[in-house]
């Protein structure tokens, strides 16, 4: 499997010059022979505390932001994850969907609204963690803030191999990123995706630091400044590694369980 991870500039809530970077970079990804490629946090907007202008009264494929990716999905063949904003009786949620041509894998709402960031105020948190199949091959993701809580990755990789992390990552943490990040590779022995977006948002700048690591935790992307980034996956590594290093059977989560 050949993964794509944009380092994408979004234009601060601007829909419609997104898109077209969308299209540009989705169209690159498939002539570079790539299954998949990763769009960041709230892709088309950047990360607006505005869900109300820019946010979708629907889940569904009749939401014109999922049909603008399955548009691109079936023209290049590829699939996609993307972050996007829906909107269900007066809430709003910070989206994670995975999408192939043919269906929508997975739709996530993120479960940690970022707080600090006044996130909390105008988003409501999920309360699902997702995985889903595409093939023989279980992925599951996240979004951003989620990043800091390893619970939740424990609970996704039980089944999930590879785990996506879309995110809007400023850079006066990126150190904490990029670690935790790896943090969740080793700790749950399966490939972490990280995707964040670039340059300049709402006040903030947010470096090129898309990255991906496999299950023994170490770096499978290269450091650049470049739109595209690419990682070749096998999730069997994942599965033997498990087999060989059994981690997760040493786990007693029923004894942490007493203690939340």
């Amino acid at each position: 499997m050949k993964i794509a991870l944009t380092q994408m500039n979004i234009f601060w809530e601007d829909p419609a010059r997104n898109r077209e970077v969308c299209r540009r970079l989705t169209k690159n990804a498939k002539e570079q022979g790539c299954d998949w490629i990763v769009f960041p946090e709230l892709t088309l907007t950047g990360f607006t505390m505005r869900p109300e202008e820019f946010g979708e009264a629907i889940y569904e494929d009749d939401a014109p932001t999922c049909q603008f990716f399955r548009s691109l999905s079936m023209q290049h063949s590829i699939s996609i994850a993307y972050g996007a904003i829906a909107s269900d009786n007066g809430r709003y949620y910070n989206q994670l969907i995975l999408l192939e041509p043919a269906e929508t894998l997975m739709i996530y709402n993120k479960i940690h609204p970022f707080s600090y960031g006044e996130e909390a105020r105008h988003y409501t948190g999920g309360d699902q963690i997702v995985v889903c199949r595409q093939a023989d091959i279980l992925l599951s993701g996240f979004i951003c803030y989620d990043l800091r809580f390893p619970e939740i990755f424990q609970i996704a990789s039980k089944d999930a191999v590879i785990i996506f992390v879309i995110a809007n990552w400023p850079e006066e943490r990126i150190s904490h990123w990029y670690s935790l990040l790896q943090a969740r590779a080793i700790e749950n022995q399966c490939f972490i995706v990280g995707v964040n977006r670039t340059g300049q948002g709402g006040g903030l700048y947010y470096p090129p630091s898309s990255v991906a690591f496999n299950p023994y935790g170490e770096r499978i992307t290269t450091e650049s400044n470049e739109e595209l980034l690419y990682a070749d996956i096998d999730p069997a590594l994942a599965e033997q590694y498990r087999r060989e290093f059994p981690v997760k059977s040493d786990r007693r989560s029923g004894f942490y369980r007493d203690f939340i």
